[in-house]
């Protein structure tokens, strides 16, 4: 009687899965379920290791699109900003509360312009990337109209094969037009090498960093020589930002999994050949899933299937559990073998997701659990925001 008290409390039309205080054993499914001392310790770390290598940490937005866990990395990892990748998103964290939000993507659409340009009237500081002369006019414009100031990053392509400029001459242009532009502010580099971070050999990842270094350098030591001075020389990810991070020409990270950690990343190499999510970071967000079937003897169907998780990257992991495996999914069921006959219908399990980015922008709500009781619930504030 209990459990459906609770849930009849629940707010009805927002498909929230659970209450402050529930146990965890009485959450609906399937929904995503934080580990919060999972999540504090791994963003408490990565802010001390970027305070060791003495660079800042932009933390990566577009993984979990939440103000709550922007405002918690913040507050424990002591991150400098968000980044993000849609004007959507950074309207988001303006209206959160974060004071310093990257759109780590170009703006081209006069619509998005004008919108991006707006965006300081919230209170936060305002950048996106360029890899275009032309756009410069159009940004420019936008921020005059609107009273404002855009600070604007050249994107350098140092291996990722998507935007981006390939060669110093390039960016100095670039950069000069930002300069000279009304209502902009030229304020350093974007070099990402987002090829190389599921490259599971951590010597294949080193070499490839190595390039986009050089690269970045090259480029950081022209615009010196034009009287222009690099701000932000931003980029890293999870597989890689121990690189950039000592590299001596980065100054900014801009790391996102690591604080949840998927299927996906958790199976790249350290330099010790030790998968990162042993050791490095540990599992934190879950799919929590249900069994409603176990017509089959071998086999027991789940209520997370396609709907509820990107297998992009690869199929989920359950978690904690050598005995069972997960094997394909549906629109609305996941099929796992169960050859012992060990899972019990309305047994629930918790899946690492594949890809925690595609993931998290499918679901409405966060539900964060410590010592076996919901502690929290935050909305997945940007969720679904493509635009």
């Amino acid at each position: 009687m209990n459990v459906m008290k609770k849930i009849e409390e629940l707010e009805v039309g927002y498909n929230v899965p659970a209450s402050v205080g529930m146990d965890e054993a009485d959450i609906q499914t399937p929904c995503l379920v934080v580990d919060l001392d999972a999540l504090e310790r791994n963003v408490t770390k990565m802010g001390n290791l970027a305070k060791e290598m003495g660079v800042r940490h932009r933390v990566h937005g577009k993984m979990h699109k939440s103000v709550d866990v922007a405002l918690l990395q913040e507050r424990l990892g002591g991150s400098c900003g968000v980044c993000c990748q849609k004007v959507s998103e950074a309207e988001s964290f303006a209206r959160g509360g974060i004071k310093d939000v990257l759109v780590s993507n170009q703006v081209r659409d006069p619509a998005k312009i004008d919108r991006l340009a707006r965006i300081p009237k919230l209170g936060a500081r305002t950048i996106c990337c360029v890899d275009d002369f032309s756009n410069v006019a159009d940004l420019s414009a936008a921020a005059v109209k609107h009273g404002t100031q855009i600070e604007c990053l050249v994107e350098i392509d140092c291996g990722a094969g998507r935007c981006g400029v390939t060669t110093t001459p390039e960016v100095v242009e670039i950069a000069k037009g930002i300069d000279a532009a009304e209502g902009l502010k030229f304020a350093g580099i974007q070099a990402y090498q987002g090829a190389m971070q599921h490259l599971e050999n951590y010597n294949e990842r080193k070499a490839k960093i190595d390039i986009a270094v050089a690269m970045v350098k090259d480029a950081v030591e022209a615009l010196k020589s034009e009287g222009l001075d690099c701000d932000i020389v931003g980029g890293g990810g999870t597989g890689s930002y121990y690189f950039e991070g000592n590299s001596g020409v980065y100054n900014e990270l801009q790391c996102g999994s690591y604080a949840f950690m998927d299927a996906d990343y958790g199976r790249i190499l350290d330099k010790d050949g030790k998968r990162i999510d042993q050791g490095e970071w540990e599992n934190a967000l879950f799919i929590l899933t249900s069994v409603m079937s176990h017509a089959k003897p071998d086999k027991a169907i789940c209520d997370a299937g396609l709907k509820a998780q990107s297998v992009d990257s690869g199929l989920p992991v359950v978690f904690g559990r050598d005995d069972v495996e997960y094997i394909k999914c549906s629109d609305e069921h996941g099929v796992i073998m169960d050859p012992e006959g060990n899972l019990k219908v309305n047994e629930k399990l918790k899946l690492v997701p594949g890809h925690c980015d595609p993931t998290c922008n499918v679901h409405d709500w966060y539900v964060g659990v410590r010592n076996g009781k919901v502690e929290t619930i935050w909305p997945i504030t940007a969720r679904g925001l493509a635009y």
